[in-house]
């Protein structure tokens, strides 16, 4: 327990440092390490705010939820292929810091992650009812589709990315 807390701690420690040092540079942190951010509402709305401009996907997920799990390498996938195109960002709603920071460890991210332990962040875009939610947004940073529940597959969400945040609705 004790070894595990001083790896949280200096993973912690490790990616402040970069965040201060890539925020200064303008550049978007990634998500390495489990790593999530905190602020709520207020702070993911103020992150959608800084990506006008661009289409975003946000994906809702949790650890405990096993459609969530199979497809992350999709957005994974998705996000690296379409970087500078198209910002991804995860809501993890109504899950344990301790267990997505766990499986985001094991399974990393490269775009930012929110802590949503209520589902405040997920109803801003008609989620928090099914797990995963997956929602886009157009350039001009407006909601313009959710989908409920898994993709069954990469080209599926390919389809919908560009469908609905590519070409906007």
């Amino acid at each position: 327990m004790r070894t595990r807390r001083l790896t949280q701690l200096r993973t912690s420690a490790v990616g402040l440092a970069a965040a201060l040092v890539l925020g200064a540079c303008g550049t978007e942190t990634p998500t390495g390490g489990g790593a999530i951010r905190g602020g709520g509402k207020a702070a993911f709305e103020r992150h959608l705010g800084q990506l006008r401009g661009s289409p975003v996907v946000v994906n809702q997920w949790a650890s405990w939820c096993t459609p969530c799990r199979q497809e992350f390498p999709y957005f994974r996938e998705q996000a690296n292929a379409l970087e500078g195109k198209v910002a991804f960002v995860g809501v993890n709603s109504m899950d344990s810091t301790d267990d997505a920071a766990d499986f985001l460890e094991e399974s990393p991210l490269p775009f930012p992650q929110f802590a949503d332990p209520d589902a405040d962040i997920a109803r801003t875009f008609r989620g928090g009812r099914a797990w995963p939610t997956t929602a886009y947004y157009d350039a001009r940073g407006e909601l313009v589709f959710t989908h409920q529940g898994a993709y069954r597959s990469e080209e599926d969400l390919a389809a919908d990315i560009q469908r609905y945040a590519v070409d906007g609705g």
